[in-house]
């Protein structure tokens, strides 16, 4: 049984290039291995977004539903965000 299967892509043109001079460069030997190596990240940042929203974003939101009081307003954050620019043009 065969572990691979063969597809037919069509590429940007700049996406093309950028894929044949990977290979021209001597980082891949073939096309394929660039579009693998491309979906093997594709892959790893998609699962990082999931534990981040696993970890971090569904505790936070599990919180605030526990606690609605500890919530901010969006005025909030823009005058935080605001003083903390300030800050950083002063340090400038």
């Amino acid at each position: 049984m065969r572990t691979t299967q063969q597809l037919s892509i069509t590429l940007p043109t700049e996406m093309a290039g950028l894929v044949k001079s990977k290979v021209a460069c001597g980082d891949y030997a073939t096309e394929s291995e660039v579009i693998r190596d491309g979906l093997r990240a594709l892959m790893a940042r998609d699962r990082a977004v999931e534990q981040w929203l696993l970890n971090q974003v569904a505790p936070a939101v599990d919180a605030l539903k526990a606690d609605p009081s500890s919530a901010v307003t969006a005025d909030q954050v823009r005058a935080r965000l605001a003083t903390l620019h300030s800050a950083s043009r002063i340090l400038a």
